[in-house]
């Protein structure tokens, strides 16, 4: 196991997503001092790495990390999303290092990550997808890993009884909220109107809002499948914590999980809604957990956490 004792990281967010707070108690727990500094406005947001923040609230973020750089004596700067990146690079003292999350190699975020990406030490992506798109060939690709000891196979009718889900019939988890424009629900919904219609059944397509990280298992186990149909993802945890349950996945071809889904049985990956629907068909005949867990061992947080450790050692 790589310790980091000694190290002191300033680390700088947009806003505290859950598998970023699951980073820091990697971190903190192989040894590694960890401060975290958030752009103001955090609690106002949700699920939207802060970027509906406007102006001012970047502005205040500028001299609450100068106080803090002067405050701590630092190792270095470890950035998260793009957005945080202008603070790190600006100074000219510590390493940094720069972990983009996914939306922030596209658009407006996008723009502001590839003008810093360069003046960074170490750049991290989710996936080779996200370095083609950033156009950074050196960007090491870590995934954010998965919590092995949460995230396990339960039985499923215990779970269903959990949630308050029928134990009977077809259960498809889209494992988000409907309004979160991004994950793109509207195409889950054509996809499972359409297997419904294949498979002469009803399908119910359930989704998650308002449920809090350790409850989420039950969700996740409670479903025959889980959907993903994001327009653009990095490393999508959702599909990790469903490999871990031996949940089977269906997911658009977006970010690393293709990758992730490599040797996974029962799951699969569709280009247009044809495929989707046409692999989601295969895995609901089947009616089998697939084979996730130990396919998924590999993106653990104690190993995601030791390849952090070493590029902070390296810079």
């Amino acid at each position: 196991m790589t310790t980091g004792d000694g190290l002191r990281v300033l680390h700088l967010v947009t806003a505290r997503e859950i598998f970023f707070d699951q980073q820091i108690e990697t971190l903190e727990k192989k040894g590694v001092d960890c401060t975290v500094c958030v752009v103001p406005g955090a609690e106002q947001i949700d699920g939207d790495m802060g970027s509906r923040r406007g102006v001012k609230e970047y502005l205040q973020f500028w001299p609450r990390v100068r106080r803090e750089l002067r405050r701590g004596e630092y190792d270095l700067i470890h950035a998260n999303y793009g957005l945080t990146a202008p603070y790190a690079v600006t100074q000219f003292r510590l390493p940094v290092v720069l972990t983009l999350w996914g939306s922030d190699v596209v658009g407006f975020d996008g723009l502001v990550t590839k003008a810093c990406a360069w003046r960074a030490d170490a750049v991290t992506v989710r996936s080779q997808e996200m370095r083609e798109l950033l156009g950074y060939g050196n960007a090491y690709i870590i995934p954010s890993g998965v919590d092995l000891d949460r995230f396990r196979p339960i039985d499923r009718d215990e779970a269903r009884k959990r949630v308050g889900w029928d134990q009977e019939g077809t259960h498809v988890l889209f494992p988000y909220s409907p309004d979160y424009e991004r994950k793109n629900y509207p195409l889950a919904q054509r996809v499972v109107e359409r297997v419904e219609l294949e498979l002469d059944e009803e399908i119910t397509l359930q989704t998650i809002s308002g449920v809090s990280h350790a409850e989420v298992v039950y969700y996740i186990n409670a479903a025959d499948a889980m959907l993903l149909t994001s327009e653009h993802e990095g490393s999508p945890n959702t599909v990790k914590e469903a490999l871990a349950c031996n949940v089977p996945v269906v997911s658009t071809d977006v970010g690393d999980v293709r990758e992730r889904l490599d040797g996974v049985e029962p799951s699969g990956v569709g280009d247009t809604r044809e495929q989707l629907v046409e692999v989601l068909c295969t895995v609901l005949r089947s009616g089998k957990r697939s084979n996730g867990r130990e396919v998924v061992c590999e993106v653990s947080w104690d190993q995601i956490g030791d390849q952090i450790i070493n590029i902070y050692q390296t810079v």
